[in-house]
């Protein structure tokens, strides 16, 4: 029983954070730093493996690996996901103050480095798309150009998408082509990224929406992946000793670790498929 307990504090002190909680540490400048969010992993990876050693033997070290080792994945993959949505929200927000910008008047390379300026506005360190904003407004008014060959295929296509690499970096690499083709075409560049901010809400918009309709799935595979402990319990709770079965070696053991495994193996099966879904 006590590994069983060990392993549910490993499990909640080490949850993904949600999405609100990220942006909330983002906003009030409380971001983690790489060690800080590297040392509860360590911690995690090395104590809890070695308790479960001590408890229930070599199947029990590996069990508890490969339960804090999907943690450990979850938290990483939700908080990417939220960095990806903080950058996305930061380039709706740099898109706005620009054609707010470029409407009464002011050139592009001003419009730009405004945005890059108003986004990182109490931030210890620039966020990507700030600095991708002011790499650009360094460029136009140096007199260079704000497209550079790995940033298009020649066919004033950028050469990567918001489904490859970072939300931030797609995004102003197409307000980079979009800044060239009103240089070479004299269409408004003002229009051109109402287009593209548009473009970008409808995206979050389709995202959150399946996001609201993949609750219930998500919910039920968590239930499901959380069955076989109540089995353990209700079984230990009737006198059938599930727990020393489990830890005591041999069979028992081969079964707790396929049985980790196999609820391991479910639960990034089921995040990757609706991370697809997901993504469009």
């Amino acid at each position: 029983m006590s590994v069983v307990l060990a392993a549910l504090a490993v499990a909640v002190t080490w949850w993904p954070r949600s999405r609100v909680e990220h942006r909330l540490s983002t906003l009030t400048g409380m971001a983690a730093t790489r060690w800080a969010r590297l040392q509860p992993s360590a911690f995690g990876l090395i104590c809890a493996p070695l308790m479960a050693l001590l408890v229930g033997g070599i199947a029990g070290a590996v069990a508890a690996s490969i339960a804090v080792g999907l943690v450990v994945w979850l938290r990483r993959r939700r908080a990417r996901a939220a960095e990806h949505e903080t950058q996305r929200d930061e380039m709706l927000t740099a898109l706005a103050l620009m054609i707010a910008e470029l409407s009464v008047g002011a050139p592009p390379a001003h419009a730009c480095a405004v945005a890059a300026q108003e986004i990182s506005r109490g931030r210890e360190t620039p966020s990507e798309v700030a600095q991708g904003l002011t790499v650009l407004a360094a460029r136009a008014e140096l007199g260079g150009s704000v497209v550079v060959d790995d940033m298009s295929d020649g066919r004033g296509q950028v050469s990567g998408s918001d489904s490859g690499g970072s939300v931030s970096e797609g995004s102003w690499r197409r307000i980079a082509v979009a800044w060239r083709t009103a240089e070479h075409s004299g269409v408004p560049m003002g229009e051109l990224l109402e287009a593209l901010r548009a473009d970008l809400a409808a995206r979050r918009a389709f995202t959150e929406r399946t996001r609201a309709g993949l609750a219930g799935p998500r919910a039920t595979a968590v239930v499901l992946a959380g069955l076989p402990l109540l089995g353990i319990a209700l079984g230990q709770a009737t006198g059938a000793r599930p727990i020393q079965v489990l830890l005591g070696g041999g069979l028992g053991g081969m079964l707790l670790v396929i049985g980790t495994a196999l609820v391991a193996a479910g639960m990034v099966w089921t995040e990757r498929i609706t991370d697809k879904v997901v993504r469009g």
